[in-house]
């Protein structure tokens, strides 16, 4: 327990894994790597750079001493300046070619693509164990007949199954979009002070090949196989935050369409998320079974969204080749942003591991609409056998009609079949009419849906990228 605020993104949701990403130490050993690959990119296009310079560089990489950082930049009011000089203490020799021709974007803004790549990398995992578990749920109840709704009334059936691949799809868009800007991020590279490579023209005497050779030689060792962004200024375009984390916002947008979903059938009681031994639902009222965990996703849900827009303001206000006033927001949007989306991913990941079905509250949810539901079925039977369509309809509405007047103003159950079968404009036999009441007859292709959707779309997603999927048994933390 501290005396000081913490983030409860850290301490109550996130993994430590997400949390190391973002962390200080994580942060300023990219930096660290940074200025070492700056340092060989430079020796090898022919800089006077020894190799003892960065040997010693790569011998203390991810040392600090953070005291030494904190007075400096007290004195500098410059964070990057406070590191280059704290760490040229503990590297002497290479300290006077570090951060050679460099500006502090170079680090700064490098060193936050490097850790959203990192940040990206983790929610692929993360993002497969979901897909994993939502599929599976779809196979196993696929064959379930369930009330569809729309405009949460009811409407005709589907299946337990079907409802999930909707879910699935939804959720096959956002992977899609969250791999395809992963494989294609890019370094901001070395592009100098406002973009131009000026310094590292004049260090290199104007060649302009080994300049261009330089930005893509630090990008390659750093790990960004599509090389560096074309131009920038002295920052890269704050544009790249926006399309990265509108990825974030397409997964919080989903999970929350989902988990208000589960949490609505948790009310009609068809559902049901995990609900442990010793969990208690309400203070008050102790026999309530909350749906909480679907709760919080909806709660980080709309937390990631909200701060997408702030991506998109920073970029609307950059004064041309850049300006500051985005630095302060930034330090928590992207960081809160990823743990949000961490902790939504393994929390979703538990719900559907344990999501129960309540097969015996469906059936009676079906039972008490089945027969207002099937009028199409009715009407299109009636037609086969002669009948107009129109006076099927008729027939159908009136007794329907009749069914919910004694219903809600006499609280009398009314067999609709039975007053059906008295209507002279009705060809169909008592029996006949409840065999088109067969729920199993009425759910078209949900089950073939779900048998093609997940051969031909999702197997061979998890087949292919099965090298990324990672074991999601995450305790909760709370």
């Amino acid at each position: 327990m501290s005396e000081f605020y913490s983030n409860p993104l850290v301490e109550r949701y996130a993994s430590k894994e997400m949390a190391h990403i973002f962390s200080s130490l994580n942060k300023y050993t990219a930096w660290h790597d940074l200025w070492i690959a700056l340092a060989e990119s430079e020796k090898e296009l022919g800089l006077s750079i020894t190799d003892e310079q960065i040997e010693e560089m790569k011998k203390n990489k991810g040392r600090f001493d953070f005291e030494k950082v904190k007075n400096y930049e007290k004195t500098t009011r410059h964070e990057v300046m406070a590191h280059i000089q704290a760490w040229g203490e503990i590297c002497p020799k290479a300290r006077a070619i570090m951060h050679l021709g460099a500006t502090s974007a170079f680090v700064m803004d490098n060193g936050d693509l490097i850790q959203m790549n990192q940040g990206l990398k983790l929610l692929r995992k993360r993002f497969l164990s979901l897909i994993q578990a939502v599929s599976d749920f779809s196979e196993k109840n696929k064959e379930i007949p369930c009330l569809g709704y729309t405009h949460f009334q009811p409407a005709q059936l589907t299946t337990v199954g079907k409802r999930a691949v909707l879910w699935l799809y939804d959720l096959l868009l956002d992977y899609q979009d969250l791999t395809y800007r992963l494989e294609n991020m890019q370094l901001r590279g070395a592009k100098g002070t406002v973009g131009t490579q000026d310094s590292f023209m004049k260090l290199f005497d104007n060649n302009h090949d080994k300049v261009k050779k330089l930005d893509q030689r630090v990008s390659e060792k750093i790990g960004f196989e599509k090389g560096s962004i074309p131009v920038s200024g002295q920052t890269y375009t704050r544009k790249i935050d926006y399309i990265l984390l509108t990825s974030l916002s397409n997964i919080a947008q989903s999970a929350h369409k989902i988990s208000t979903d589960i949490r609505l059938l948790q009310g009609l009681q068809e559902l049901e998320e995990p609900f442990e031994e010793n969990q208690i639902g309400s203070s008050a009222m102790p026999y309530k079974r909350n749906p909480m965990r679907s709760e919080r996703v909806c709660s980080l849900s709309r937390f990631v969204m909200q701060l997408t827009g702030l991506a998109g303001s920073n970029h609307s206000v950059q004064w041309l080749e850049r300006t500051l006033d985005d630095s302060a927001n930034r330090r928590m949007m992207i960081s809160e942003m990823f743990l949000a989306v961490d902790a939504i991913l393994i929390i979703m990941t538990n719900v559907f591991k344990g999501l129960k079905v309540y097969p015996k509250m469906i059936e009676k949810r079906i039972e008490e609409n089945l027969a207002f539901l099937s009028a199409e079925y009715v009407i299109m039977e009636s037609v086969k056998k002669g009948k107009d369509r129109q006076d099927v309809h008729e027939a159908f509405r009136k007794a329907a009609m009749e069914c919910v007047q004694n219903k809600k103003e006499k609280g009398i159950e009314t067999d609709l079949v039975k007053l059906l079968i008295q209507s002279p404009d009705m060809n169909l036999s008592e029996n006949e009419i409840r065999d088109v009441l067969n729920p199993s007859k009425m759910i078209g292709r949900a089950v073939e849906q779900v048998n093609e959707f997940l051969e031909l779309e999702i197997n061979p997603i998890l087949e292919r990228d099965k090298k990324w999927m990672k074991d999601e048994n995450i305790e909760l933390k709370v």
